[in-house]
């Protein structure tokens, strides 16, 4: 069975199967999110606004200019939040609308600059800590760009710790696109053997007691700090 998979639902699913399929099969538990998701998303909105629109950084987010300004200096066409779907085909990989049927792959770029035959690809992360850092994600966004600028022949892609302070920088080339995309093969056949057989086995870990998916074995409410 043929599955449309994005960088967030192939990392969903190594981290538990029977997570992913309680959130996106059968779909009878939700995931309300933390006060760091919503941070998350109150610090996207804020460089969003600013590189797009010209609005400034508002009281208590100052160090975010850092990042912002030299955002919205580069020279280029600048797509905020782009959705870009990617189809397969016989001969690779061909750009498709996100909400496509077709759509193999799915993904979201924070922000997009294009200038010419050069472009940059930055995903903001407002994590504590770099460390491990997944460059993976930014594989398979470079694919998509590719594969919807065909102009393009270099990306300069980026994760951009704003919190913790720290770039990850990649160099992305339009000769290796398909190779991008075919390293997360092997986890979406996994996904898709799932899909067919229907096994969601759990991978209990640390992670556990913060899971929506509270009546699995393996769910314990989680300890309190204090």
């Amino acid at each position: 069975m043929a599955v449309t998979w994005s960088y967030s639902s192939i990392s969903l699913y190594k981290q538990c199967p029977k997570k992913y399929y309680h959130l996106k099969v059968k779909k009878d538990y939700v995931d309300a999110g933390s006060t760091a998701t919503m941070y998350g998303q109150l610090i996207h909105k804020t460089l969003e606004d600013y590189i797009r629109d010209g609005v400034d950084i508002p009281p208590g987010y100052e160090y975010l200019r850092k990042y912002a300004e030299p955002l919205s200096e580069l020279p280029g066409i600048k797509h905020c939040e782009v959705k870009l779907g990617v189809s397969k085909t016989d001969t690779g990989y061909a750009a498709c609308d996100f909400f496509a049927k077709d759509a193999y792959y799915r993904g979201i770029a924070d922000l997009v600059v294009i200038d010419g035959s050069r472009a940059w690809s930055i995903d903001y992360k407002t994590g504590k800590s770099s460390k491990y850092a997944d460059m993976a994600q930014l594989n398979a966004v470079a694919a998509a760009v590719f594969t919807h600028f065909p102009e393009v022949d270099t990306i300069n892609s980026a994760l951009m710790f704003v919190v913790a302070d720290d770039i990850l920088k990649k160099k992305h080339y339009r000769e290796h696109t398909n190779s991008y995309l075919d390293a997360f093969a092997p986890y979406v056949d996994r996904l898709e053997a799932a899909m067919e057989n229907g096994v969601w086995n759990a991978n209990p870990s640390g992670l556990c007691g913060y899971c929506p998916v509270t009546d699995c074995p393996n769910w314990k409410p989680p300890r309190r700090r204090y």
